[in-house]
């Protein structure tokens, strides 16, 4: 028993020195124009979730109002729409330079719609780690996280004022 278990601890240890070494070496690029590492994403996407924990329970706080829509429109087009978007304009020269690109709000396919309001928010404050997410906890109130959250949450839904200030 003593020898497999000298032999398991033998084996880990040379896959982590090979990592490091190959990681040294330049094995794995981390430029962003690079292709995707074996099982990146799918190991990025569990770190995630396992980070938001509980954050798709949370509910926003704030009262679904064009008031709050407008303000978060305002906040967004200052903050997000550089990297994500905005309705009717084609990516950013900076989304275009990304990896991961950025989701684009506004589109069909980068809706966050059916996405939990509480993980949208959790994104919005703690950011994602390298991936050009930054986190706003320090950069807006929570009050103005909530409504940036909201305005993501129901990008079908914009009222005409918060669409007229995403277009200025």
């Amino acid at each position: 028993m003593r020898g497999f278990f000298l032999g398991v601890v033998t084996t880990l240890a040379v896959l982590v020195l090979a990592g490091y070494f190959c990681v040294r070496a330049g094995c794995y690029s981390l430029a962003v124009n690079a292709p995707t590492l074996p099982f990146e994403e799918q190991v990025a996407e569990m770190a995630l979730e396992a980070s938001m924990g509980n954050a798709a329970k949370m509910n926003n706080p704030l009262p679904f109002s064009d008031a709050n829509m407008l303000t978060g429109a305002r906040l967004y087009r200052n903050n997000c729409g550089g990297c994500h978007g905005v309705p009717g304009k084609d990516n950013s020269m900076w989304a275009n330079a990304m990896f991961p690109h950025p989701p684009q709000f506004f589109t069909r396919e980068g809706m966050m719609t059916g996405d939990p309001e509480g993980e949208l928010y959790w994104v919005v404050r703690h950011g994602i780690r390298l991936s050009g997410m930054p986190s706003f906890d320090k950069l807006l109130t929570e009050l103005e996280r909530w409504q940036v959250t909201m305005l993501v949450k129901h990008a079908d839904k914009l009222p005409a004022a918060a669409q007229a200030e995403l277009q200025r």
